[in-house]
């Protein structure tokens, strides 16, 4: 049994803080943009209309969407009875408060506005989206760990962890299974259809495959999860995050299907 004590804050001068939160954000959104620059330089991905210079310009749409979204997503999904109240702390981010599908969204969002103004084809630019999306989700969950936030049921296996916040009971680390599967599965499974397998050349396949994956894993997740303590589940098995999963898991098999008939 491990006891989590862990400090949110990375650095604290008194007058200013930087959290591990934050720090995961940068990380995330720096490896992926390196690693996404790699895979446009393939000529072979040049030739499918998508240049170094398009992608270093999205991606302040990218942050845009991301934050934005998970913040819009985090208040109408999981809280919006208690911001609705009180629509001032909807901008007070640093209390934190962020939803995963909710960034989804805004990052679809702004990267079609995007793709709209350049004159590019929107899947060519969420299917390297999609390739590098894991490496963020990685850094995030862990980031979750070190808050001590979105933690597990109890459980009495070795590694379960007791996080003081929630009580003296063990519980799974659920933040350390959500990186795993959603980051390091996701990214092995996602680059090896997209790059070994040539799917990345098949425009939206990715995309959409990414949505399904990530879907699945999400949703084995939250069986380790527990529910926001405020919302509970629905119908008494399913949690908010699962049946947004079961959305996107959807939205993924569609466009799958419509990018396997255009081709």
């Amino acid at each position: 049994m491990i006891i989590h004590n862990l400090d949110p804050v990375f650095i604290d001068l008194g007058f200013f803080q930087i959290k591990w939160y934050s720090i995961s954000y940068i990380l995330g959104i720096t490896l992926g943009w390196v690693y996404a620059s790699k895979i446009i330089k393939n000529k072979k991905y040049l030739n499918k209309s998508v240049n170094l210079t398009d992608f270093d310009d999205l991606i302040i749409y990218i942050i845009i969407g991301l934050v934005l979204g998970g913040r819009l997503g985090y208040v109408v999904f999981y809280n919006l009875n208690y911001y609705i109240h009180d629509i001032a702390e909807v901008f007070k981010l640093w209390k934190g408060g962020m939803s995963f599908h909710g960034g989804l969204a805004g990052v679809i969002f702004t990267t079609y506005i995007f793709a709209k103004m350049r004159k590019k084809q929107f899947f060519r630019f969420t299917d390297i989206v999609s390739c590098v999306a894991p490496i963020g989700i990685f850094f995030g969950r862990i980031a979750n760990f070190i808050n001590g936030e979105l933690v597990g049921k109890e459980s009495s296996l070795p590694w379960a962890v007791v996080f003081p916040e929630y009580g003296n009971f063990a519980r799974h680390p659920s933040q350390i299974y959500e990186a795993l599967l959603e980051g390091v599965v996701l990214f092995i499974l996602i680059n090896f259809l997209a790059i070994k397998k040539d799917l990345l050349y098949k425009n939206g396949i990715i995309s959409g495959i990414f949505l399904i994956l990530y879907s699945s894993l999400r949703i084995i997740s939250e069986i380790f999860r527990t529910p926001d303590a405020h919302i509970g589940y629905i119908y008494n098995y399913l949690s908010v995050g699962t049946l947004l999963s079961i959305l996107t898991l959807f939205f993924g098999l569609i466009i799958v299907f419509i990018s396997i008939n255009n081709e």
